[in-house]
């Protein structure tokens, strides 16, 4: 840019005539130049830093804190309910507690495969838990294990009975449907239902009434709010294509019906539709990964109960919860949490009967890839 365009300087003269007569540089012009134009800059900066004091520039501030736990699979045995204990204990007692927890299902041990005394038990128990203990409220999805009667051979139900499938669990954990919104401090919370019931067992899809829910309900919410989707199976999952994936026999990559959503693509293009979709938790994996896509970030949070109150899953995936805090700005910081259980012994089986062959806990195999036990 020319002097004259940043200075005051009411002479007609070109910038070249300013400063060169006759071939000479004109040190005298040239001074009075320079301290002009410094004059100028100055006078410019001066202008920005006005207009930028005018301007409010919104301080970013922690609008919530929440804790994300999921698979806590309580049961009687394995010392389950005093870990669930210890796990609340430490999440509210932390220096800086959360003021909301989310659970992203599998609350109980197993009512996929359990008749209804032990589904009973189970649910009695985890409520009897969280009516002593937590002091915080508590939104809910629901697990797959907390289905009761998904495997009808095992449960020796028909798919008849009135708290069959989903509804014992709604009933257990007051909610009026399986897929919802609510709205905490200035965020959008979306919570899905995972588990569609699938050949005696289920599978990860919303199926076409819930999409076309999620479609109206994130087409309802403005823009500038940050939304939060809550699901028990992952939409996407790192840990689900590098644990489990196979190569089957005509050559593809499978990573099989229930342990990541079938219908994620789809999901996906929803939420990058709305623009505003910062964060999507889920657990069922008792793993911990996250991906980023699109600006979304999908999280899968390792298990409260690690690998189901036996001992560190896969040796490295060990016992804890999230901690997530939400700020005004739409941004968000994850950490997971260790709470220190120490694994109970298993007892010793009494005349030749475990407690899977008696039916109290039906969990898969070492090494096992099996969609039913995550």
């Amino acid at each position: 840019m020319r002097p004259s365009e940043l200075g005051s300087t009411t002479s007609k003269k070109s910038w070249h005539q300013t400063f060169v007569q006759n071939g000479v540089c004109n040190r005298r012009a040239w001074l009075r130049g320079c301290f002009g134009l410094t004059l100028s800059l100055l006078g410019a900066c001066a202008g920005l830093r006005t207009a930028a004091q005018e301007v409010p520039v919104a301080k970013r501030r922690r609008a919530l804190r929440l804790a994300h736990i999921t698979d806590v699979h309580v049961q009687p045995e394995l010392g389950a309910a005093r870990g669930l204990v210890a796990c609340l204990h430490h999440l509210q007692s932390l220096p800086d507690p959360p003021e909301l927890i989310v659970n992203t299902g599998d609350s109980i041990m197993d009512a996929m495969a359990a008749d209804a005394d032990r589904t009973r038990l189970q649910w009695d128990l985890w409520r009897k838990i969280l009516k002593a203990e937590c002091s915080l409220p508590v939104e809910h999805a629901i697990g797959n294990h907390d289905c009761w009667g998904l495997n009808r051979k095992r449960s020796g139900t028909t798919g008849q009975e009135p708290l069959w499938g989903k509804r014992w669990a709604l009933e257990a954990l007051q909610l009026e449907a399986p897929y919802r919104t609510f709205e905490r401090a200035g965020w959008h919370f979306i919570v899905l239902d995972s588990i569609d019931p699938w050949e005696n067992s289920y599978r990860a899809y919303l199926g076409e009434e819930q999409l076309a829910w999620l479609r109206t309900e994130l087409q309802k919410i403005p823009k500038i709010r940050p939304v939060v989707v809550l699901s028990h199976i992952p939409i996407v999952s790192a840990a689900g294509l590098l644990e489990n994936a196979r190569v089957s026999e005509d050559g593809n990559l499978t990573v099989g019906r229930a342990l990541m959503h079938l219908d994620g693509p789809a999901i996906h293009a929803l939420l990058r539709q709305h623009g505003n979709v910062r964060l999507c938790l889920s657990g069922h994996l008792h793993m911990l990964d996250r991906v980023e896509f699109d600006a979304i970030t999908y999280i899968t949070t390792g298990a409260v109960s690690s690998a189901w109150w036996r001992g560190v899953h896969k040796d490295r995936f060990d016992y804890g919860y999230a901690v997530v805090d939400l700020y005004n700005d739409g941004t968000f910081h994850y950490q997971y949490h260790r709470y220190g259980w120490q694994t109970v012994p298993e007892p010793a089986p009494q005349s030749g009967k475990s407690l899977e062959t008696e039916g109290l806990v039906h969990l898969a195999p070492a090494g096992s890839h099996s969609d039913d036990f995550c």
